[in-house]
Protein backbone atom coordinates (compact mmCIF):
# COMPACT_ATOMS: atom_id res chain seq x y z
CA UNK A 1 0.00 0.00 0.00
CA UNK A 2 0.93 3.68 -0.39
CA UNK A 3 3.13 3.02 -3.42
CA UNK A 4 1.58 6.13 -4.99
CA UNK A 5 1.21 8.17 -1.80
CA UNK A 6 0.59 11.88 -2.47
CA UNK A 7 0.93 11.48 -6.25
CA UNK A 8 -1.59 13.15 -8.58
CA UNK A 9 -2.80 10.88 -11.36
CA UNK A 10 -5.07 11.40 -14.34
CA UNK A 11 -6.72 8.26 -15.72
CA UNK A 12 -8.53 9.05 -18.95
CA UNK A 13 -11.59 7.01 -19.80
CA UNK A 14 -12.05 5.99 -16.17
CA UNK A 15 -15.85 6.13 -16.07
CA UNK A 16 -16.09 2.48 -17.14
CA UNK A 17 -14.26 -0.79 -17.68
CA UNK A 18 -10.49 -0.94 -17.50
CA UNK A 19 -10.27 2.70 -16.48
CA UNK A 20 -12.26 2.08 -13.31
CA UNK A 21 -9.94 -0.77 -12.36
CA UNK A 22 -6.89 1.44 -12.82
CA UNK A 23 -8.42 4.38 -10.93
CA UNK A 24 -9.48 2.28 -7.93
CA UNK A 25 -6.08 0.62 -7.56
CA UNK A 26 -4.28 3.96 -7.88
CA UNK A 27 -6.47 5.43 -5.15
CA UNK A 28 -5.92 2.36 -2.96
CA UNK A 29 -2.17 2.99 -3.29
CA UNK A 30 -2.53 6.58 -2.03
CA UNK A 31 -2.83 8.65 -5.22
CA UNK A 32 -5.34 11.41 -5.77
CA UNK A 33 -7.06 10.23 -8.95
CA UNK A 34 -8.71 12.49 -11.49
CA UNK A 35 -11.48 10.39 -13.02
CA UNK A 36 -12.47 11.65 -16.44
CA UNK A 37 -14.73 10.92 -19.36
CA UNK A 38 -17.82 12.25 -21.11
CA UNK A 39 -20.41 10.81 -18.72
CA UNK A 40 -20.51 12.90 -15.56
CA UNK A 41 -22.99 10.71 -13.68
CA UNK A 42 -20.89 7.59 -14.23
CA UNK A 43 -17.72 9.49 -13.40
CA UNK A 44 -19.17 10.78 -10.15
CA UNK A 45 -20.27 7.24 -9.28
CA UNK A 46 -16.66 6.09 -9.65
CA UNK A 47 -15.48 8.99 -7.47
CA UNK A 48 -18.09 8.14 -4.82
CA UNK A 49 -17.00 4.48 -4.82
CA UNK A 50 -13.34 5.43 -4.43
CA UNK A 51 -14.02 7.84 -1.57
CA UNK A 52 -16.25 5.25 0.13
CA UNK A 53 -13.27 2.90 -0.01
CA UNK A 54 -11.11 5.51 1.70
CA UNK A 55 -9.41 6.90 -1.42
CA UNK A 56 -9.14 10.36 -2.94
CA UNK A 57 -10.68 11.18 -6.30
CA UNK A 58 -12.43 13.89 -8.29
CA UNK A 59 -14.20 14.02 -11.65
CA UNK A 60 -13.35 16.12 -14.72
CA UNK A 61 -15.08 16.15 -18.08
CA UNK A 62 -13.11 14.85 -21.07
CA UNK A 63 -14.04 14.30 -24.70
CA UNK A 64 -11.06 12.62 -26.33
CA UNK A 65 -11.99 13.96 -29.78
CA UNK A 66 -12.08 17.58 -28.53
CA UNK A 67 -8.50 18.74 -28.00
CA UNK A 68 -9.61 21.73 -25.93
CA UNK A 69 -11.05 19.41 -23.26
CA UNK A 70 -7.76 17.52 -23.06
CA UNK A 71 -5.84 20.74 -22.52
CA UNK A 72 -8.37 21.93 -19.93
CA UNK A 73 -8.19 18.61 -18.07
CA UNK A 74 -4.40 18.82 -17.74
CA UNK A 75 -4.30 22.50 -16.84
CA UNK A 76 -7.17 22.32 -14.33
CA UNK A 77 -5.56 19.34 -12.60
CA UNK A 78 -2.26 21.16 -12.15
CA UNK A 79 -4.00 24.34 -11.06
CA UNK A 80 -6.06 22.46 -8.47
CA UNK A 81 -3.45 20.06 -7.09
CA UNK A 82 -0.21 21.86 -7.93
CA UNK A 83 1.33 19.12 -10.06
CA UNK A 84 0.80 16.10 -12.29
CA UNK A 85 2.78 12.98 -11.50
CA UNK A 86 1.03 10.29 -13.55
CA UNK A 87 -0.90 10.29 -16.81
CA UNK A 88 -2.68 7.13 -17.96
CA UNK A 89 -3.95 7.36 -21.53
CA UNK A 90 -6.73 4.80 -21.42
CA UNK A 91 -9.63 6.56 -23.15
CA UNK A 92 -10.77 5.44 -26.59
CA UNK A 93 -14.09 5.45 -28.39
CA UNK A 94 -15.18 1.82 -28.62
CA UNK A 95 -17.34 0.35 -31.34
CA UNK A 96 -16.23 2.61 -34.18
CA UNK A 97 -16.75 1.05 -37.66
CA UNK A 98 -13.68 -0.82 -38.92
CA UNK A 99 -12.90 -3.69 -41.25
CA UNK A 100 -10.65 -5.02 -44.00
CA UNK A 101 -8.48 -2.60 -45.94
CA UNK A 102 -10.94 -2.53 -48.87
CA UNK A 103 -13.83 -1.83 -46.47
CA UNK A 104 -12.29 1.00 -44.45
CA UNK A 105 -13.10 4.50 -45.71
CA UNK A 106 -10.92 7.50 -45.02
CA UNK A 107 -13.58 8.78 -42.65
CA UNK A 108 -13.51 5.51 -40.67
CA UNK A 109 -9.71 5.52 -40.61
CA UNK A 110 -9.53 9.13 -39.42
CA UNK A 111 -12.16 8.59 -36.72
CA UNK A 112 -10.28 5.66 -35.20
CA UNK A 113 -6.91 7.39 -35.37
CA UNK A 114 -8.43 10.50 -33.76
CA UNK A 115 -9.79 8.36 -30.94
CA UNK A 116 -6.94 5.94 -30.35
CA UNK A 117 -3.77 7.82 -31.30
CA UNK A 118 -4.31 11.55 -31.80
CA UNK A 119 -5.89 12.06 -28.37
CA UNK A 120 -3.13 10.08 -26.68
CA UNK A 121 -0.48 12.15 -28.44
CA UNK A 122 -2.09 15.44 -27.48
CA UNK A 123 -2.60 14.47 -23.83
CA UNK A 124 1.10 13.63 -23.60
CA UNK A 125 2.03 16.89 -25.32
CA UNK A 126 -0.08 18.88 -22.84
CA UNK A 127 1.27 16.98 -19.82
CA UNK A 128 4.97 17.21 -20.68
CA UNK A 129 5.60 20.86 -19.66
CA UNK A 130 4.05 20.26 -16.24
CA UNK A 131 6.04 17.09 -15.66
CA UNK A 132 9.20 18.86 -16.77
CA UNK A 133 8.50 21.65 -14.29
CA UNK A 134 7.76 19.07 -11.59
CA UNK A 135 11.06 17.26 -12.18
CA UNK A 136 9.60 14.14 -13.73
CA UNK A 137 6.59 11.88 -14.05
CA UNK A 138 5.23 8.63 -15.41
CA UNK A 139 3.16 8.32 -18.59
CA UNK A 140 1.35 5.04 -19.20
CA UNK A 141 -0.33 4.36 -22.52
CA UNK A 142 -2.96 1.65 -22.87
CA UNK A 143 -2.35 -0.13 -26.15
CA UNK A 144 -3.82 -3.39 -27.39
CA UNK A 145 -2.72 -6.88 -28.29
CA UNK A 146 -4.23 -6.02 -31.69
CA UNK A 147 -0.86 -4.43 -32.47
CA UNK A 148 0.93 -7.76 -31.94
CA UNK A 149 -0.06 -9.19 -35.32
CA UNK A 150 -2.34 -8.98 -38.32
CA UNK A 151 -6.11 -9.25 -38.01
CA UNK A 152 -8.94 -10.37 -40.28
CA UNK A 153 -10.67 -7.03 -39.64
CA UNK A 154 -9.91 -4.15 -37.25
CA UNK A 155 -7.35 -2.73 -39.69
CA UNK A 156 -7.51 0.87 -38.53
CA UNK A 157 -7.72 -0.02 -34.84
CA UNK A 158 -4.68 -2.32 -34.97
CA UNK A 159 -2.72 0.31 -36.93
CA UNK A 160 -3.59 3.05 -34.46
CA UNK A 161 -2.60 0.91 -31.49
CA UNK A 162 0.69 0.05 -33.21
CA UNK A 163 1.19 3.82 -33.37
CA UNK A 164 0.67 3.97 -29.61
CA UNK A 165 3.52 1.46 -29.22
CA UNK A 166 5.94 3.64 -31.18
CA UNK A 167 4.72 6.85 -29.54
CA UNK A 168 5.55 5.22 -26.20
CA UNK A 169 9.11 4.50 -27.26
CA UNK A 170 9.57 7.98 -28.74
CA UNK A 171 8.44 9.74 -25.56
CA UNK A 172 10.62 7.46 -23.42
CA UNK A 173 13.65 8.21 -25.58
CA UNK A 174 13.14 11.95 -25.86
CA UNK A 175 12.29 12.78 -22.23
CA UNK A 176 13.94 10.10 -20.13
CA UNK A 177 16.83 12.38 -19.15
CA UNK A 178 14.22 14.69 -17.61
CA UNK A 179 12.99 11.87 -15.36
CA UNK A 180 9.85 11.39 -17.45
CA UNK A 181 9.20 7.72 -18.07
CA UNK A 182 6.77 6.32 -20.63
CA UNK A 183 5.55 2.72 -20.84
CA UNK A 184 2.68 0.90 -22.50
CA UNK A 185 0.31 -1.83 -21.31
CA UNK A 186 -1.32 -3.98 -24.00
CA UNK A 187 -4.46 -5.67 -22.65
CA UNK A 188 -5.65 -8.99 -23.96
CA UNK A 189 -9.28 -10.02 -23.65
CA UNK A 190 -10.51 -8.08 -20.62
CA UNK A 191 -14.08 -8.91 -19.64
CA UNK A 192 -15.76 -5.96 -17.93
CA UNK A 193 -19.30 -5.33 -16.66
CA UNK A 194 -19.87 -3.20 -19.76
CA UNK A 195 -18.72 -5.67 -22.42
CA UNK A 196 -19.55 -9.04 -20.82
CA UNK A 197 -22.96 -9.30 -22.47
CA UNK A 198 -21.55 -8.34 -25.88
CA UNK A 199 -18.67 -10.82 -26.01
CA UNK A 200 -20.17 -14.04 -27.30
CA UNK A 201 -19.42 -17.36 -25.65
CA UNK A 202 -17.85 -18.51 -28.91
CA UNK A 203 -15.36 -15.64 -28.79
CA UNK A 204 -14.67 -16.29 -25.11
CA UNK A 205 -14.01 -19.96 -25.83
CA UNK A 206 -11.62 -19.13 -28.68
CA UNK A 207 -9.67 -16.78 -26.45
CA UNK A 208 -9.63 -19.13 -23.47
CA UNK A 209 -8.27 -21.96 -25.60
CA UNK A 210 -5.30 -19.75 -26.48
CA UNK A 211 -4.80 -18.16 -23.06
CA UNK A 212 -2.19 -19.97 -20.98
CA UNK A 213 -3.92 -19.36 -17.64
CA UNK A 214 -7.39 -20.42 -16.55
CA UNK A 215 -9.49 -17.28 -16.92
CA UNK A 216 -10.04 -14.17 -18.98
CA UNK A 217 -8.56 -10.86 -17.94
CA UNK A 218 -10.28 -8.35 -15.65
CA UNK A 219 -9.75 -4.59 -15.23
CA UNK A 220 -7.64 -5.11 -12.11
CA UNK A 221 -5.10 -7.12 -14.12
CA UNK A 222 -4.38 -3.99 -16.16
CA UNK A 223 -4.57 -1.82 -13.04
CA UNK A 224 -1.83 -3.77 -11.26
CA UNK A 225 0.50 -3.38 -14.23
CA UNK A 226 -0.21 0.34 -14.32
CA UNK A 227 0.48 0.70 -10.59
CA UNK A 228 3.92 -0.81 -11.14
CA UNK A 229 4.72 1.55 -14.01
CA UNK A 230 3.41 4.52 -12.02
CA UNK A 231 5.33 3.77 -8.82
CA UNK A 232 8.86 4.89 -8.05
CA UNK A 233 9.98 1.24 -7.87
CA UNK A 234 9.90 1.13 -11.69
CA UNK A 235 12.21 4.15 -12.07
CA UNK A 236 14.65 2.08 -14.15
CA UNK A 237 11.88 0.89 -16.49
CA UNK A 238 10.92 3.00 -19.48
CA UNK A 239 10.07 2.51 -23.14
CA UNK A 240 8.60 -0.90 -22.36
CA UNK A 241 5.51 -2.51 -23.86
CA UNK A 242 3.96 -5.06 -21.51
CA UNK A 243 1.36 -7.39 -22.99
CA UNK A 244 -1.07 -8.44 -20.25
CA UNK A 245 -2.99 -11.17 -22.05
CA UNK A 246 -2.65 -14.35 -20.02
CA UNK A 247 0.14 -15.54 -22.28
CA UNK A 248 -1.94 -15.56 -25.45
CA UNK A 249 0.62 -13.96 -27.73
CA UNK A 250 3.89 -15.57 -26.63
CA UNK A 251 3.32 -19.07 -28.01
CA UNK A 252 3.08 -20.70 -31.44
CA UNK A 253 -0.34 -20.07 -33.03
CA UNK A 254 -1.00 -23.82 -33.31
CA UNK A 255 -0.91 -24.56 -29.57
CA UNK A 256 -4.68 -24.55 -29.03
CA UNK A 257 -5.31 -26.92 -31.94
CA UNK A 258 -2.57 -29.37 -30.90
CA UNK A 259 -3.83 -29.32 -27.33
CA UNK A 260 -7.34 -30.15 -28.52
CA UNK A 261 -5.94 -32.99 -30.62
CA UNK A 262 -4.09 -34.36 -27.59
CA UNK A 263 -0.71 -33.84 -29.19
CA UNK A 264 2.30 -31.96 -27.86
CA UNK A 265 3.57 -30.75 -31.24
CA UNK A 266 3.85 -31.50 -34.95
Amino acid sequence: MNRLKDKVAIVTGSTSGIGIGIARLFAAEGAHVVVCGRREAKGQAVVDRITAEGGKASYHFLDLTDMSTIEKLINDTVETYGKLDILVNNAANVGLPDGRVDEVTLEMWDAIFASDLRGTFYAIRCALPHMQKNGGGSIINIGSMASCGGDLGATAYASAKAGVDMLTRSVALQYGKENIRCNCVRPGLIVTPENDAYVSQTVKDIFLSNIMVNRYGCPEDIGHACVYFAADESYFVTGQILTVDGGMNFHAPTVAQFREAGSRTW
